[in-house]
């Protein structure tokens, strides 16, 4: 996948996750990069549970990074003590 594609894919999941998350989202550059780490969580999550990580640019490789994107972010909040979950 090329870097626009990444950052494509970076910047929706990131985008849903944020809204499943905290009802609002994050901003732009922050669902990007959110995204982009939680399409390793997620592909680390899904690898280690026995399936695929990130195939490419499809349905799946999204699911992949939204749900780590969710895992990244209730970390976050729970480090930060932020209250905003809703």
């Amino acid at each position: 996948m090329s870097i626009l594609g990444w950052i494509f894919l970076g910047l929706i999941s990131g985008f849903v996750a944020g809204k499943i998350v905290n009802k609002q989202g994050e901003g732009c550059f922050i669902n990007i990069a959110l995204g982009l780490v939680g399409a390793m969580v997620g592909g680390f999550i899904f690898s280690t549970i026995g399936g695929s990580s990130i195939t490419g640019f499809n349905l799946y490789s999204m699911f992949v990074a939204i749900i780590g994107a969710i895992v990244v972010l209730f970390l976050y909040h729970a480090v930060t003590g932020n209250r905003t979950l809703r």
